[in-house]
């Protein structure tokens, strides 16, 4: 590995730590919160969404014109969004298992952090799902 590709890693590692402690800090680590949120008892993680929806628009609008190239590229990319039936029936499917269970990925890796080991559950049919996916798409 040469220097770039130790500081993108560094970098990268430093940014999952920090979307990790900010999940954690927000609580959406908590399958119970997160039902709560679901179940409009608790509207404390809109709060949260919110916030990660306008730093989300603001980078891709603003980063692109404040400076000439990304910090670790050579250029800024495009990412093109396809709507299809596969895309609306894959998110149907991410919303009734997270509806059902309240676990999404990036916070079921996070919890695991905190000890959470039932999620590894929820963990394994989401890795299971991403396996049947992959096939299916190949064919």
């Amino acid at each position: 590995m040469n220097a770039l590709q130790i500081s993108r890693a560094l970098i990268t590692l430093a940014a999952g730590v920090l979307f990790g402690f900010g999940l954690s800090v927000a609580t959406m680590i908590q399958p119970e919160v997160v039902l709560n949120f679901l179940t409009f008892k608790d509207f404390g993680l809109m709060l949260v969404m919110g916030s990660g929806v306008l730093v989300v628009l603001l980078t891709y609008q603003l980063a692109p014109r404040l400076l000439r190239q990304p910090l670790l590229d050579n250029h800024f990319h495009v990412h093109p969004s396809v709507w299809n039936r596969d895309t609306l029936v894959g998110a149907a499917l991410f919303g009734v298992g997270w509806g059902l269970c309240g676990v999404c990925p990036g916070p079921a890796i996070a919890a695991l952090g905190t000890g959470n080991w039932d999620l590894l559950w929820a963990l394994g049919g989401i890795a299971l799902g991403a396996l049947v996916q992959g096939l299916r798409a190949k064919t």
